[in-house]
Formats: structure tokens, sequence, C-alpha cells
């Protein structure tokens, strides 16, 4: 009887340290955050096709989750890997490894106009990579260190725009952002004649891709766990204005490229597929995969499955493509379209996926 009731005693102090460690030390504070349903125009317009499993793999065992791709004026392909390098494809189809960096923290990038490579890190900022070696941007903003540069796009006029996905957590721990579902992203400005970095936009939930639209009147910002893109005017009556580009999509929405007819890019993510709706519901369940974070496998689907889709300057989504069961293509971070050909970034993988736009797919 002593023994069950010293045994019984025991059960009860690990599960009192457990709810301490759970409530009490969590690395968040939580947010209740309703996930939107998915968009209609979207579900009217489009079936799962697996269009994705169609392509072909670029650079395969050479390349680390390269997780964005660019292509410079001579149709040579950037893409930053996680072992640390910034790796080329020429027209010839060679692969090269041109930089290397050493961090695992390098995200999107950016050709420049005067052709050097603008990469972001989420360890030191923002990055100007050219032949004559490695150079930092922009470090701070406000004073404070950027966290977190997620995605970055030129303007013609020299300017940098830029994300920081968030001012709190890290790449390592970016899950912890979307399970606080509070908003700490930033939209950045770099000008390069003064030197100086400001903020555009602030308190974006997990900012993470940023385009230019084709007249560069404004530019479109992701915020992934709102499951949404906004609109940033740059020119116009409307001149620093934000309203909502497209919203309820279908997945968390990650890179965004602007197409050549001027439509974009977006690369969606699944955050959770088991449970999405429940755990975003329930401030313990947040604190506990906080506490636990290889639970986080429980809900993260971008493991399983990949889409991108097609939308056009007024919001609405033209056409998607997808990869329902991961055969080929999964965890799906940028699409950039090139000579009729999307280039797809993955950090799932060990290439980039290459499909044609065929008038099957277009």
């Amino acid at each position: 009887m002593d023994s069950l009731l010293a045994f019984s005693s025991f059960l009860v102090v690990i599960f009192l340290a457990i709810s301490l460690q759970i409530l009490f030390f969590s690395p968040i504070s939580p947010d209740i955050l309703e996930i939107p349903s998915s968009s209609k125009t979207f579900i009217n317009g489009f079936t799962s096709n697996n269009y994705l499993q169609r392509a072909n793999k670029l650079g395969e065992g050479f390349l680390d989750r390269p997780e964005d791709v660019v292509v410079d004026k001579m149709g040579i392909l950037y893409t930053a890997t996680r072992d640390g390098w910034i790796k080329r494809r020429h027209k010839n189809g060679t692969w090269e490894s041109w930089k290397y960096i050493g961090r695992d923290s390098l995200l999107g990038l950016e050709v420049s106009s005067a052709g050097h490579i603008i990469v972001c890190d989420t360890e030191e900022g923002l990055l100007k990579v050219s032949e004559d070696g490695v150079s930092i941007l922009a470090s701070h903003v406000n004073g404070e260190k950027i966290r977190f540069a997620d995605d970055v796009v030129e303007a013609s006029d020299g300017n940098v725009y830029f994300s920081s996905a968030s001012t709190k957590f890290g790449l390592h721990n970016w899950y912890l952002d979307v399970l606080e579902a509070k908003p700490h992203g930033l939209l950045l400005e770099y000008n390069p004649l003064s030197n100086h970095t400001s903020v555009l936009v602030d308190n974006l939930a997990f900012a993470n891709g940023v385009a230019l639209s084709a007249n560069q009147d404004y530019l479109v910002v992701c915020e992934t766990w709102k499951y949404r893109c906004l609109k940033y005017w740059l020119k116009g009556e409307n001149k620093g204005q934000t309203e909502i580009f497209v919203e309820n999509l279908p997945g968390a929405p990650d890179n965004i490229k602007l197409a050549p007819d001027g439509s974009f890019w977006i690369a969606l993510i699944e955050l959770s597929t088991r449970g999405q709706n429940f755990v975003h519901k329930s401030r313990t369940t947040k604190h506990l995969l906080a506490t636990f974070p290889k639970l986080i496998n429980w809900v993260n689907g971008a493991y399983y499955k990949a889409m991108v889709v097609n939308v056009g300057t007024n919001g609405k989504i033209i056409k998607g493509f997808d990869d329902s069961i991961g055969k080929v293509m999964s965890f799906v971070t940028s699409a950039l379209e090139y000579e009729n050909h999307l280039y797809l970034g993955s950090l799932n993988s060990d290439f980039i996926g290459m499909l044609p736009l065929t008038t099957s797919t277009t």
C-alpha cells in the first residue's frame, strides 16, 4: 500500500512538473487563431491534378533543400542551399558551387540590376554576393537587429524591399511564431544610396514572400499563418496604404514571384493537415507543442504534399498545380516562371523541380 501511494505521489509530481513547464515556462504566449476556409474561387476552378509530379529534377543530389530560385539576364539559375552554398546552373546545364557562405540560414534571393545576387540571411540580414565576395547590406532597422530576413525583390530605381518573418523567433524555431499567432513580421525597404533601412509595414503574420507588380506601383507581401497576401502601394493616391490582395488561400503562402504576364506565382505550404483547427483553438495544445517541438510533425503536413497557384492582378486564382501525395514534389517554397517552365524550390528535396508549362497546364 505504501509503495502504491509513493508511486501515485511520484506520478502527481511528474504531472505537476510537466504542467508547470508547459504553462509557465513556455517560449510562447499564444493567441487563438481561426484558420480560414479555402478559397471558393480556387475550389470551383481546381481539383487536384498532380501536375507537379511531371516536374523534372535539376541538380538532383547536388542541392541541399534549395528554398528559392532566381535567373539572371544570361539565363544562369541561382539558388541557396542548406549546406551554406549559393549554387548556380549555367545555360549548358552544368552546375557550379559558386559562393560559400557557410550557414544554413540562406533563404530568398534576387538578381540586382548590377548583376550581383542579393540574399536573405536569417542570421546576418541582407547580403550582397558577387564575384568579389560577400558583404552585408542591411543588418539592423531602427536600432534592432534584423532577426529573420526571408524574401527580397529589387525595384528599377535600385531600392530593395524585403521581409523579416519575425522579430521574435528565428529560422530554426519558426513554428513558434505560427503557434503563438501574434504578428511579429515586417516589410522593409533598403535604400542603397543612403544605406538606410526603414520599416514600411509592421505587425505582419510571418511576413514571407515579397514581389513587385509589373508596373512597380505596389508590392505584394505574403502573411503565412493568415493564409493571405497584402498589397502595399508604392505610388499613386494610395501610396503608403495597405490592403488585402488575396485571402483564404488553400495553403499558407511562402514565396511569391512575378510572372511574365504580370500575374503572380505563389508557393503554398500545408502547415497542418491533421488537427489544425484543434491546435489553433487550444492554448494548452500550443504550449504543449512549443515545449515538445518533435510533436510538430504531428500537425505539419508540408513534407507530404506540394501546391502552387497562379494569381491574377485582381487577386483571383487563375490556376493551380499540386502533388497531393508528395510523389515528386513536396514542401515547395517558391515557383519561378522562366522561358515557359516553372522552376520549383523546396525545403524537402535535393533538386530543383522544372515543370514545362504546356498547353495542358496553361
